[in-house]
């Protein structure tokens, strides 16, 4: 048995006996205590720690959707990214796989955010992003983080300097890394794109097991291959992300429509003209036998003077308007009191059955049409159901997939049924919307719920960039070491 260059911070199981390396026989771990014949890779050295406690696998065994289980050989909570680079290394060698957690969320709410299981590394090494949580620097257009640091960290720290990141999703408790690396949309993609779009750089370990730096200028492939490209090619480690100054106020109009149409154009008139910098509109689900509402939610930024409310109006034609004006914070951290709501309520921890779609603006008509008579009030839960335009291209990385038209709609069903609801069916209603919404030329956001993804309705997802992807994946992770939740390289 070759022990060469242990670490003295080896991993643990329970409070039993020390872990020394992976048996390559029988596929377990081998332990001081118990010399089972087979060849045993040995762990690497590591400043950080891998555990096999059945409470810590178990921990990484679930993700925000509730609707997977998928739990690892083991946990990696790095001091570094050496040592993820040890790991993926020493998991090539062994035939495990590997991939980033982001731990997202507050208190003792800790998880992946991914809704299906595309963080999930069954019988495979989870990397616990929280491990990687520090703020290095700050500048008057930038700041350079962790992956593991949330959005509401960098936010709130950025805000003490009068900055903000420009691109924030609703939720700002989830992981830089874990958003970058799907795209991470929010009420400003149609000024400027998705958060991926506001990275200048990244650290990247790569399947390969190297430690790079990638920008749109070095390893240029690499850099539009990881963000966006979820988890395909790299585990990305550190990022630099633009800042903005931060205004003190914001002004926020919801807009109430009866008629789907009005509400449609209304949005594209703002998406044309640019008027507001934040913009969402949201689908209001009524009681059944009642026809579905519409919601724009459009934000003004000021520091002391507001705008003409008037001005901002023109041309817009909503059922009814309310205005409120509040503290540009208070805004951006507005979903923490619906996210406190929804615990309080038990709805949290329940199975959520998320779908998020791009539509082609020529189509998103046709398909609210026939999806939302699909859709009931249970369906929805205490959750939501956001659509808005925005301009695709504002995306800039080609593996953050948009309809071939100049403006596209999010198709995003936040659901959040009753605790105890059989999410069976609504994985069932998932793939029918999916499969009507590819017709009608719509690509998917990789967050949401789809059950069945072949490697044909992969292909079709990527049409002329699964070549740019499939490149990538050969150069940067040849072996298919990292992230197999998402299922794109079975």
């Amino acid at each position: 048995m070759n022990r060469t260059g242990l670490s003295r911070r080896l991993l643990l199981t329970g409070a039993a006996a020390t872990v020394i390396g992976f048996n390559t026989t029988t596929r377990t771990w081998a332990t001081a205590n118990d010399p089972t014949a087979g060849r045993i890779s040995p762990v690497p050295p590591l400043q950080g720690t891998l555990t096999t406690s059945s409470s810590t696998r178990t921990a990484f065994a679930q993700d925000f959707g509730r609707l997977t289980t998928t739990t690892p050989y083991a946990v990696l909570n790095p001091a570094s990214a050496q040592d993820i680079a040890a790991v993926i290394s020493f998991a090539r060698r062994n035939r495990l796989k590997v991939a980033m957690n982001g731990q997202s969320g507050t208190g003792t709410d800790l998880e992946s955010h991914s809704n299906y299981g595309q963080a999930g590394v069954a019988g495979g090494i989870s990397i616990n992003a929280r491990s990687l949580n520090r703020i290095h620097a700050i500048t008057s257009t930038n700041a350079t983080v962790d992956a593991g640091v949330t959005w509401a960290q960098l936010t709130e720290a950025a805000l003490a300097q009068n900055l903000t990141p420009p691109c924030l999703t609703d939720y700002l408790h989830l992981s830089i890394g874990g958003t970058i690396s799907v795209g991470g949309i929010g009420s400003t993609v149609h000024k400027y794109g998705l958060q991926a779009d506001t990275v200048e750089s990244i650290e990247i370990v790569t399947g390969t097991g190297r430690v790079l730096t990638a920008s749109a200028t070095r390893n240029a492939d690499l850099f539009h291959a990881a963000l966006a490209g979820a988890g395909q090619v790299g585990i990305i480690t550190r990022a630099t992300v633009k800042l903005v100054p931060a205004p003190a106020r914001a002004l926020v109009f919801t807009l109430i429509y009866d008629d789907l149409a009005t509400f449609l154009a209304d949005q594209q008139t703002l998406l044309a003209d640019g008027r507001f910098p934040s913009q969402v509109g949201e689908v209001l689900i009524q009681p059944v036998g009642q026809a579905p509402r519409y919601k724009i939610e459009a934000v003004a930024h000021y520091n002391t003077t507001p705008p003409s409310t008037a001005a901002l109006l023109t041309g817009l034609t909503p059922t009814s308007t309310d205005i409120a004006d509040q503290t540009y914070r208070e805004y951006t951290y507005r979903a923490d009191v619906f996210a406190d709501t929804i615990k309080d309520l038990g709805y949290w921890n329940a199975p959520k059955p998320w779908l998020s779609l791009f539509l082609p603006a020529s189509a998103i008509h046709t398909f609210l049409t026939e999806a939302l008579p699909q859709i009931t009030p249970d369906d929805i839960g205490a959750g939501l159901l956001l659509c808005y335009p925005f301009h695709t291209g504002k995306l800039t990385h080609p593996l953050a997939i948009t309809p071939s038209e100049p403006v596209a709609f999010l198709f995003d069903f936040l659901a959040f049924p009753h605790p105890a609801t059989n999410p069976a069916p609504a994985l069932v209603r998932n793939r029918a919307l999916y499969n009507r919404a590819t017709q009608l030329g719509a690509k998917r956001y990789l967050v949401g719920a789809i059950p069945n993804m072949t490697p044909a309705d992969w292909r079709n997802h990527y049409g002329s960039r699964w070549g740019t992807l499939a490149a990538a994946k050969d150069t940067y992770d040849p072996t298919h070491t990292l992230t197999p939740g998402q299922n794109i390289f079975p």
